[in-house]
Formats: structure tokens, sequence, C-alpha cells
């Protein structure tokens, strides 16, 4: 049933992707045979590997900041109760937005002239945060976060409320405290979930563009600062138009997820898929 989705919105365009990479296209002319002429010079651009190497950085620090954050509130919104109802609905409003709407509204507020760093007892904050090289990258890293940390808590709220309570009593009458019940049950048995989540995360971090390309006016600056390889392809392609090098980042784009999404789940033992409640 899923053959033809696949086959049209999967197979189809990567393959029109790759043989777009060893084409010469400004995106309006006619279309050239470039052969491996884009490959070459991709992989020979140091601007290249320096995308690459800020998209690994986004998506380590992306991982370590998330994941503790997404998991604490996960663990706070899995038990029942009016207050934590409605904190998980306010907090779940982010994921609402537009990624270009937050991407604005982010700008404004960390604007160093009328932002909040105007407000008083804030001026600390009046630092132009987006406009500094050396904190550019970790700006942009905490408005991911802010909009995607409600996802993650959302999956480890599920995990949890699926763990049998028998667990956590037998484990109380033994003398366990909190701490004790959350390492030796709540963790274990948030396996899958830490890996379902860390996949979504990991991969989902080399699509990141909508929100970097706002918040960075659409260079990926200051200087390089943010040009991540999502937001260097769109550069490539659709302003230095040339769409056949643009092709080539994204199929390595695609190539690389790809590989980690698959050595992720292998290392994971994800596929294997044995049961966390097993001998009960």
């Amino acid at each position: 049933m899923a053959a033809p989705a696949l086959l049209l919105f999967g197979l189809v365009p990567l393959v029109g992707v790759v043989a777009l990479s060893l084409a010469r296209w400004d995106g309006l002319g006619s279309i050239g045979w470039a052969g491996l002429a884009n490959w070459s010079s991709v992989l020979t651009d140091g601007a290249t590997w320096q995308a690459l190497g800020l998209t690994v950085k986004v998506m380590a620090v992306s991982w370590l900041v998330q994941t503790p954050i997404a998991l604490a509130l996960g663990v706070f919104q899995a038990p029942r109760g009016r207050v934590r109802a409605l904190f998980s609905v306010l907090f779940f409003l982010p994921l609402l937005l537009s990624a270009v709407a937050i991407g604005l509204t982010w700008q404004a507020l960390l604007d160093p002239s009328f932002g909040i760093g105007a407000t008083p007892g804030l001026h600390w904050l009046a630092k132009p945060l987006l406009g500094s090289p050396d904190l550019a990258l970790y700006t942009v890293i905490f408005v991911i976060a802010w909009q995607f940390v409600p996802f993650h808590a959302l999956l480890y709220q599920a995990g949890i409320r699926q763990i049998p309570t028998a667990l956590y009593e037998a484990a109380a009458l033994d003398g366990a405290g909190p701490v004790a019940r959350f390492v030796h049950i709540s963790l274990p048995q948030l396996k899958y979930t830490m890996v379902t989540s860390s996949t979504l995360m990991l991969v989902g971090s080399l699509t990141y563009f909508d929100l970097v390309f706002v918040l960075s006016g659409g260079t990926g600056g200051p200087g390089t600062a943010t040009r991540v390889l999502p937001l260097a392809m769109y550069i490539t392609g659709f302003q230095a138009h040339d769409m056949g090098r643009a092709s080539a980042v994204a199929t390595l784009l695609v190539v690389f997820g790809l590989g980690l999404s698959l050595l992720t789940t292998r290392l994971s033992g994800f596929t294997r898929m044995d049961s966390r409640q097993e001998g009960m």
C-alpha cells in the first residue's frame, strides 16, 4: 500500500536530484552534461565542509540540550492532573506555530535595541546575539530547542505512561526513592523512546532551513557562522544559480541522513525491538 507513495515522493525525486547533480543548469536555461564536475567542486570546496561541520555541531549540541530537558518535562507531565495537563497544552503551543513566525518573533525579541534586552533589569541581554560570530549559532540552537523540546517531551510523556505502575509500587515497597525508581525503572523502560527521539532529533537537524534562514536574514551570517548545509544548498542553487552543485549538496544530505539513521538504529539495537516488559 505504501509503494506508490514511496515511489512518487521518495524514489522519483531522489533519482531526479542525483541526475541533476551530474548536470550543469542555472535553473532557467537549458540543461547540460557536467559529469562529476559538480561533485568534484562540492567535495573539494572548503565551504562545503565548513557547512557540514556546522550542521554536525547543531546536531550534537541540539541533542545534548534537548534530550535532558525533554526527558525532565516528559517525566513531569506524565502524572495525571489538571495543572500538569494545562501545562502540557500551553507548552505544546510552539509546535503549532510556523518556523517563519517563530524566527521573526525571536529575531524581534533578541534585537539589542528594542527586544527583551531593553526591559529594565534585563540589560545584560542587550547584546547582538544573532550578530555575533561566536554566539549566533548557539542562539539559533536555543530557538530550535524552544520549538522542538515540547514534541520530544510528549514522546517521553507517552513512554512514561506506558510503564506499568506495579514496577514503581514494588520498588517503593522495597524502599527505593524517587531517584532510584527513575534510574532503575524509568530510564531502562524508556530505551526505545529515547532511540526514537534521538533519531528524529539527529536526522531532523539535517533539515533545519527555514528557521536558520529567517534568523540569519537568509545569508547564514554573520559571515558564514550559521550557514548549515541545507542553507548552503539553497544559497548555491537559488542565489548562485548553480542547481547542479546544489543537487550534489542535497544528495550528500540525503546520504548522510540515511547513514546516520541506520547507524543510530543499528547501534541501539532498535531493530530487534525486544520487549521492555519481559518477564512481567
